[in-house]
């Protein structure tokens, strides 16, 4: 069976990411395809699949079925009660491919593996700068340029300078 062998021949043709079940690939490709039927009637927010949705609802409810066995923290997400366990374990499991650090969350592991890399995916709109993370623009926004960053929402790469009289855009690829 493919899935044991760790095979992934289904390929996203748009991004490139690779799945070992065709129908993954499929539920993927939703995504690049903007087809998100499901809709949260709280707050119209859509998703692609039915199980994203009910994640999604507990934040209106507050239903936190998640308990961490350690401290009583509960969560409203399974992914997310296993990430705040890694606190108390000391668990790791992302290693840095360029040196031996390791990290508890995939993100860090991907703002530190950018130190080897070199990649500045954040600019500053009035002067130009590149930075390494997102935090380190807006403080140099705050302190260089008088102004703000404001990111219009958390899915969005479009960032507008406040107090810029020409309101610079820039889109970042990232």
């Amino acid at each position: 069976m493919i899935v044991h062998t760790k095979e992934k021949p289904h390929s996203c043709y748009l991004c490139g990411k690779s799945y070992s079940c065709l129908q993954s690939l499929k539920v993927h490709q939703k995504i690049h395809t903007a087809v998100r039927e499901h809709v949260c009637f709280e707050c119209d927010k859509t998703f692609t699949l039915a199980k994203y949705l009910k994640q999604h609802e507990r934040i209106h409810c507050g239903e936190t079925p998640y308990e961490c066995s350690h401290c009583d923290k509960r969560f409203s997400q399974a992914a997310h009660l296993k990430r705040h366990e890694r606190i108390h374990t000391g668990e790791k499991p992302y290693k840095c491919s360029h040196c031996d650090k390791r990290f508890c969350q995939s993100g860090d592991l991907k703002k530190h593996e950018r130190i080897h890399t070199g990649e500045k995916p954040y600019h500053c709109t009035a002067c130009g700068n590149r930075f390494i993370q997102l935090s380190a623009l807006h403080r140099h926004t705050k302190n260089n340029h008088s102004g703000s960053l404001h990111v219009n929402n958390k899915r969005s790469s479009n960032f507008i300078l406040k107090d810029s009289p020409s309101a610079n855009i820039h889109k970042l690829t990232m």
